[in-house]
């Protein structure tokens, strides 16, 4: 009896019955793949697709905004969603995007006339972007590329023939597809929403695919949410 109590005392078990210890949890045995936990962002009470809410929970997890403002723009549902610093979202709006299908831009592009732009080649690229408040001939806009000419602005007549605000309250997703290229918004939303949130201060653009797989965009590592509605974010091989 002295003996077992010492073998106790010293941590060391005194028989087989004694060795058994309680089997780890799955999230436990899971945790040397993690690199850490993060909140989700918050849609609020906005409905979003899952490709959406995947690459915004991966950009506060993975901290990829830089502790500045960021969009999330779903072409295959033409929505934009504007967040704070934190993951919040300021607000969520319809959106008019590219004529064409397509999520890589036509090299120089940027340089040439709208009338000189082929319907295929009016796209929308999808991607990372640092965007800044800027002005284009007409008015200010949040450019996205500028080099290729793309930027995020208040829907607007271009030709009459386009009937943009109808096509923007509408709610066929056929209709959202009419632009050259660039995001437009609604008027009220890119005032209250857009410019408050990039003004002052840069932010990111996520721009989701139509074409290409989502992971071939953006460097998502799984992500996979605990009861707390936390992210885990598995750790990279060799990371």
């Amino acid at each position: 009896m002295a003996l077992s109590l010492g073998l106790l005392g010293l941590g060391v078990a005194a028989s087989p019955a004694l060795a058994a210890v309680e089997a780890p949890s799955p999230l436990e045995a899971a945790r040397p793949l993690l690199a850490h936990v993060s909140p989700r962002a918050d849609f609020k009470a906005e409905p979003a697709s899952t490709d959406a809410r995947r690459v915004a929970d991966w950009v506060m997890a993975s901290g990829d905004n830089g502790a500045m403002p960021f969009i999330i723009i779903d072409k295959i549902n033409a929505r934009v969603f504007v967040f704070d610093v934190h993951g919040a979202l300021r607000g969520a709006a319809p959106a008019l995007l590219g004529l064409a299908k397509g999520d890589d831009t036509v090299p120089g592009i940027g340089r040439r006339k709208l009338a000189a732009m082929r319907p295929a080649e009016r796209t929308t690229p999808a991607g990372r972007f640092v965007a800044d408040i800027g002005h284009d001939l007409e008015q200010d806009v949040l450019w996205v590329d500028y080099k290729d000419g793309i930027a995020l602005h208040r829907v607007k007549v271009f030709n009459p023939k386009d009937h943009r605000f109808a096509r923007l309250a509408s709610a066929s997703l056929p209709d959202k597809r009419i632009s050259y290229g660039c995001i437009n918004v609604p008027v009220k939303f890119y005032d209250l929403v857009v410019m408050p949130a990039f003004t002052g201060t840069s932010g990111i653009v996520y721009i989701l695919p139509d074409t290409k797989p989502i992971g071939a965009v953006f460097a998502i590592h799984a992500a996979a949410a605990n009861a707390q509605g936390q992210v885990l974010i598995q750790a990279a091989p060799g990371g």
